[in-house]
């Protein structure tokens, strides 16, 4: 069965539209990553987590991908930050950076092929604003130099805004034209002023505004036409729409065949934004909750969609991912090591892979592709503890051939790429550390019901197993003996 052709929502004509390449088999990918003056927090975690499932989807799906995430190192925000800190601002940018980079590789996000930087850009950074004044479609002013919005004829298609609309709709500081000729044109080269990172322009010293320099690296490494580009809802203007207007007015050609935008995290239903204070840091939500089950659930809305945060919603995802783990670790047990020899499955395995890539191709619909990965989990849980057949061969081999499924779904997902064992230690850690719980005792009182058990002293067994519980602590008898893990636990507030 040919496998199901891909869909994505484009921003720019607000539709479902074929995912053709430019060159077949081959996808070039952008996506506008951080600004680094601070830590990465949950929000734009959020946004690069649904990016690079798309992308492990695509290359899955056989694509020869190139992805191209930035960093934005030159920046008012990263300047403002250095001054309150006293620092350089490029040495304080390469430290968030670092700090970036340490954050989600925890969400196990894959690296870009490139993470270009605008610092080691400006020289394309020049060229193009230098096209852009030739073309006329900029103009330099008093050092500064500003695109001319109305030369360009298609400003504002991605957003849909009216240009009068807003500039009748602007405050009185937005509209102080300074040097301008419009109070919409915006800044491609600002004039340097003192304490500020500079370098030579043929405008004299200065630095690039914000939007040019997505247009110089997605040209640099993807070329002046590629097939993706990435972002959050809140880009769409004006950053963007201005980088379609200078990339298109330098070149003469589309920027992108399709644009995707991530929807907002909200903090209990308020939209996440560092303006308003009500910000989570990555490496401090890290702290109360697994890294995969954060990126978990992260995938449990659609990419476009709106997805609150609440501590209820992360201790729900903790307690999925245990489910799994636990599942894969089952059956491991089961599997490992042993032939089954060749011969008859049961029921139909490949259809879970199925269910995943058609809710993938469907526009990336991440919560129909976890849906079949329960159906995937429910199977292998169904086939350990209850099986529906008698033959214990044909029992193993379908194990094994789900088990090499849900291996295949861990590469589309980004989840399950730890040992099972380690992932559910690790969660145990967490949890007794969190309720205090005395692992001393509990380790005693495993070791009295052994001795109980071997008595066959059954009654001493079971009040101990209940005293146990008391303590919120779960026996598990397996095949490779005793262990015990944390009953769940109410979310913390």
């Amino acid at each position: 069965m040919a496998p199901p052709d891909i869909r994505i929502f484009n921003t720019m004509q607000q539709t479902k539209v074929p995912l053709v390449p430019l060159n077949p088999g081959k996808l070039g990918i952008y996506v506008c990553g951080p600004t680094v003056y601070s830590w990465v927090h949950i929000g734009n975690a959020r946004t690069f987590t649904s990016f690079d499932t798309i992308v492990r989807y695509l290359r899955f799906r056989g694509f020869e991908v190139r992805y191209v995430r930035n960093y934005t190192d030159v920046d008012d925000k990263i300047i403002k930050a250095a001054n309150e800190a006293k620092e350089d601002p490029i040495a304080l940018a390469a430290h968030f950076i670092r700090e970036f980079e340490a954050d989600t590789k925890a969400l196990h996000l894959l690296p870009p092929d490139v993470s270009p930087k605008v610092s080691d850009t400006i020289p394309e950074i020049v060229a193009i604003i230098e096209k852009l004044i030739a073309r006329g479609a900029a103009y330099a002013a008093g050092g500064d130099v500003y695109f001319e919005v109305r030369k360009y004829p298609g400003y504002l298609k991605l957003s849909k805004k009216n240009l009068d609309d807003l500039v009748s709709g602007a405050g009185e500081r937005e509209l102080v034209l300074d040097s301008k000729k419009d109070p919409m044109d915006f800044a491609l080269w600002k004039a340097a002023k003192p304490g500020e990172p500079s370098w030579d322009s043929p405008w004299g010293k200065g630095r690039p505004g914000w939007h040019i320099e997505c247009s110089a690296m997605s040209a640099k490494y993807l070329g002046e036409t590629f097939d993706l580009h990435g972002g959050g809802l809140d880009l769409i203007f004006p950053h963007h729409e201005n980088e379609i207007a200078q990339s298109e007015a330098a070149s003469g050609k589309t920027l992108c065949n399709c644009w995707m935008h991530g929807g907002f995290l909200d903090l209990e239903g308020a939209k996440m934004s560092k303006s308003l204070g009500n910000v989570v840091r990555l490496r401090d939500a890290l702290q109360q909750v697994d890294a995969e089950a954060l990126r978990f659930f992260f995938l449990t809305t659609h990419y476009r969609q709106a997805l609150s945060f609440s501590d209820k919603q992360l201790a729900d995802a903790e307690t999925r991912m245990e489910y799994f783990y636990e599942t894969l670790r089952k059956v491991d047990e089961r599997v490992e090591g042993k032939d089954f020899g060749q011969g008859a499955l049961h029921g139909d395995p490949e259809r879970f892979l199925r269910e995943l890539d058609e809710a993938m191709a469907d526009d990336f619909n991440f919560p129909g592709a976890l849906g079949a990965l329960s159906g995937l989990f429910n199977e292998l849980n169904q086939l350990t503890d209850k099986p529906p057949v008698k033959d214990k061969a044909m029992v193993g081999r379908t194990l094994l051939a789900l088990r090499d499924i849900a291996k295949k779904a861990s590469l589309a997902l980004g989840l399950f790429e730890d040992k099972p064992s380690d992932w559910l230690l690790r969660r145990r850690d967490r949890q007794v550390a969190r309720l205090g719980i005395d692992v001393a005792k509990v380790d005693a009182g495993i070791a009295a019901r052994q001795e109980a058990r071997v008595a066959k002293n059954f009654q001493e067994a079971d009040r101990i197993r209940a005293e146990l519980k008391a303590m919120r602590v779960e026996i598990m008898d397996t095949p490779a003996g005793t262990s015990w893990k944390v009953l769940s636990e109410l979310p913390t507030t």
